[in-house]
């Protein structure tokens, strides 16, 4: 054991990939890697993590499923570093493909663009439910009356809004073939979920005490640990930040595997005290009464809340052209090659014409999703489940694959490919739990 961990030191600290960027561009440095990966975690998931701390029983059992996660989290980001500094490939997608060959590869851009799919219709199912909040919040203001006692009209409806929202904002900003927008909000969505948390800890603080005492921390038994698995996909929802990693790993300016273990680890600690603040505080507020979309546990009219819906709301408005942007590029950029190789030529206006139309259905698709879907936890298990390629599956092959070809030693290979092993069936235990789960959802079995 001695021998494999001086090895396994050796080859974190020999391995530096040279930059795969234009080396006359800004490099990133430790501070910067970790705010983009902050970024890239902090989000939607959030919202999520009171109602997966009473899903999972109680306070420890979520946070004992958050640590066992982080394990894997963790590692996942480090054989990703790994894979990219011996392949030289900086997106998730290459990288796959160059250490796993080219089928793996195309399973990997079909999960990608499903993934950022689900992950555009979470985003819209939010924007809904923050819309039906203010419309009510809205309504009683100007007309001092409940909403209970609003008469319903088409275009007092928060769908008819979104529809609206979509057409006249999120569509024009999202057909450019570059999204410039995203430099000045690009530290929107840490800051919303960062004023959320606070937000929750003052409204816990502001309750009345006597609440504290009738909510279990934990619960024991048979449905606890089923309750404590079925929580997993929102974890991995919420900790991911995976398909980014490659490229900020790529861009950093110090790129060996020890300083991107420090980072990894750095990220996911800081994640792992916003994310448990937040379930702690919010499970503790609501109970079992606390409701899959944490804002709207709280009353439309309350003002800490109106701003978190704001600003949550900003953030997914502004992040969702991004995702589709990348989504789009995936189906696009095969598309164009396949109009290449029949011996067309691809003329600007086929080129925009292509992006126009890719642009529309893929918001109308997710329109039409989110417009009907009851409440944002069955779309976060699907991502959750899809999210477990990205952290454990895709992570376990690159793995498994690279041992077959780096100068090693045997036992390094042994105890590096079973690894790799135990991560592939970890995700796709999760991954199947999580699907059987969502399809006896909608199917009315749970």
């Amino acid at each position: 054991m001695e021998e494999l961990a001086r090895e396994s030191i050796s080859l974190l600290a020999s391995t530096s990939a040279k930059p795969r960027v234009d080396p006359a561009g800004p490099r990133l440095g430790s501070l910067g890697a970790i705010v983009i990966m902050l970024k890239s975690a902090l989000g939607a998931g959030l919202l999520n993590f009171p109602w997966a701390f009473e899903r999972a029983g109680g306070i420890h059992n979520a946070i004992a499923v958050e640590l066992v996660s982080l394990v894997f989290l963790v590692s996942g980001l480090i054989i990703l570093g790994y894979s990219s500094s011996i392949c030289g490939q900086c997106t998730y997608q290459a990288v796959v493909k160059e250490v796993c060959g080219p089928a793996i590869g195309q399973l990997c851009e079909i999960c990608f663009i499903f993934n950022l799919f689900m992950i555009s219709v979470a985003f819209l199912v939010i924007v809904d439910d923050q819309l039906e909040k203010l419309c009510s919040s809205l309504y009683e203001l100007l007309t001092g009356l409940p909403e209970s006692e609003r008469p319903y009209y088409f275009y007092t409806d928060q769908r008819f809004a979104l529809v609206l929202l979509c057409v006249f904002l999120i569509l024009p900003i999202s057909t450019p073939k570059e999204i410039s927008i995203q430099k000045y909000i690009s530290v929107l969505g840490t800051l919303a979920g960062t004023y959320l948390t606070i937000a929750i800890i003052i409204k816990y603080n502001m309750m009345h005490s006597v609440q504290v005492h009738i909510i279990p921390l934990y619960s024991n038994g048979i449905n606890s640990w089923s309750s404590m698995f079925s929580v997993i996909p929102t974890i991995c929802f919420g900790f991911q930040c995976h398909e980014a990693s490659i490229a900020i790993y790529s861009s950093m300016e110090n790129q060996r595997l020890t300083h991107w273990a420090f980072i990894s680890v750095v990220t996911m600690i800081i994640c792992l005290i916003i994310y448990s603040l937040t379930g702690v505080y919010g499970y503790l507020t609501f109970g079992k009464d606390v409701k899959a979309d944490i804002l709207m546990s709280y009353m439309g009219n309350d003002i800490l809340m109106l701003i978190a819906r704001l600003l949550f709301g900003v953030s997914i408005i502004t992040i969702y052209p991004i995702i589709l942007l990348l989504g789009r590029s995936v189906i696009q950029d095969p598309l164009l090659s396949w109009w290449r190789r029949r011996g067309r030529v691809v003329t600007v206006k086929f080129e925009s014409r292509s992006r126009y139309t890719l642009t529309f259905l893929w918001i109308t698709a997710t329109l039409l999703i989110a417009a009907f879907v009851p409440d944002i936890s069955k779309v976060i298990s699907v991502i959750g489940g899809i999210s477990a390629f990205f952290i454990f599956i895709f992570p376990g092959l690159c793995l498994m694959f690279a041992m077959q070809t780096e100068p090693v030693s045997c036992k390094t290979r042994i105890v590096l490919t079973l690894w790799g092993v135990v991560t592939l069936l970890c995700g796709a235990f999760i991954f199947g739990q999580s699907t059987t789960i969502t399809v006896m959802q909608l199917l009315g079995k749970i």
